[in-house]
């Protein structure tokens, strides 16, 4: 076997091929580093002084723990030190201007899922990179197909460092002794019939008419009318979740519902459905609430709220087609013509 391309050589080459590729590339290798050092933070927890205690709320009103202070801290010190206009991240209400003059800026979600680690489940870091446009501010409530590049670390057995750059998705490995990610999968690509899907069945009594449809259909296997037998995971990790599709295929659902919370969808659009809806139509997958694609989609605040369907081509299309099948003020409905109406009629 032959020498293994690390990241920064990866970078060097298709950076330079790419229109704002040196100063993207920067970036990219800049959150890379600073994840190595989260990982080893991550990986020392209680060791390092982290208890994983709640520190308060943050600006949207999640719990903030002792881990996602410092993980914002490391990635904002590494990126004030890149061609970075202005960073939005989760901690914090407001995007922050680094360098007015510099031509690019990051969402980021620095430690998604932190309340696994008390379990010892993967987390991860999400990030989102775009063009500066004009106002640096107005730059993050353009539609995700701004994004010039996004991916995400996951922090588990092995780190790994999925990358959508350049209109492809590569996959990265931590040598840790060496402290550099080395490319184990060029331009992955989602497989397209996986009979599996992720969902958190204990909120079925919330789910919309159209979700629980489609996950009725999936349950009844090979005795219904979709012919095949679905496997259902659940991790509880977005990371984690992604990073599975793109190597065993499926779909993963984290719909609206009937909620209060939960109306407009859990998910953040910038810093977690945006990244991800690239790296899954980049895979050759693709991303939808279930009415619409994701990377359409602009933000009207900082931290707004979305439901995410992503993984296969023919397991996203599924799932919205259910949504297309009923009116939207129906959404919620119940009613036995609409459960007959069957997803592979």
């Amino acid at each position: 076997m032959g020498a293994r391309v690390t990241l920064c050589s990866h970078l060097d080459h298709t950076g330079s091929e790419t229109p704002n590729g040196p100063a993207v590339s920067a970036v990219i290798e800049t959150i890379a580093v600073a994840a190595i050092d989260l990982a080893e933070l991550i990986m020392d927890g209680p060791l390092a002084g982290i208890t994983g205690k709640t520190d308060g709320v943050n600006s949207d009103g999640d719990f903030q723990r002792d881990i996602d202070l410092a993980a914002d801290a490391i990635m904002r010190a590494a990126l004030r030190k890149t061609p970075v206009a202005a960073v939005l991240s989760e901690e914090s209400e407001l995007p922050e201007v680094f360098n007015a003059e510099a031509s690019l800026c990051v969402a980021i979600d620095p430690l998604d899922g932190s309340a696994n680690l008390q379990n010892n489940i993967s987390v991860g870091t999400i990030f989102s990179i775009r063009l500066r446009s004009n106002d640096i501010i107005s730059t993050f409530f353009e539609p995700g197909t701004a994004q010039c590049a996004a991916g995400f670390v996951v922090y588990g057995p092995q780190t790994t460092l999925v990358l959508a750059f350049d209109e492809r998705v590569d996959i990265f490995i931590l040598d840790r002794r060496a402290r550099e990610f080395l490319l184990i999968a060029r331009r992955v690509r989602i497989a397209p019939d996986t009979p599996e899907f992720a969902i958190n069945a204990s909120n079925r009594r919330h789910w919309h008419g159209p979700v629980r449809t489609y996950i009725d259909e999936c349950l009844a296997g090979t005795n219904g009318s979709c012919a095949a037998d679905f496997n259902m995971r659940w991790i509880g990790s977005l990371v984690a979740e992604a990073l599975r599709i793109l190597v065993r295929g499926g779909v993963f659902l984290y719909p609206a519902d009937a909620r209060p919370a939960y109306r407009e969808g859990r998910l953040r659009l910038l810093y977690e459905a945006h990244p991800m809806a690239l790296v899954m139509e980049w895979a050759g997958g693709a991303a939808t609430t279930g009415r619409r694609r994701i990377l359409e989609l602009s933000a009207r605040t900082p931290h707004q709220r979305v439901p995410l369907i992503m993984g296969s081509v023919r397991g996203v299309r599924d799932v919205t087609a259910m949504h297309e099948a009923v009116e939207p003020m129906f959404d919620n409905s119940d009613a036995p013509l609409f459960a007959r109406r069957g997803l592979f009629r």
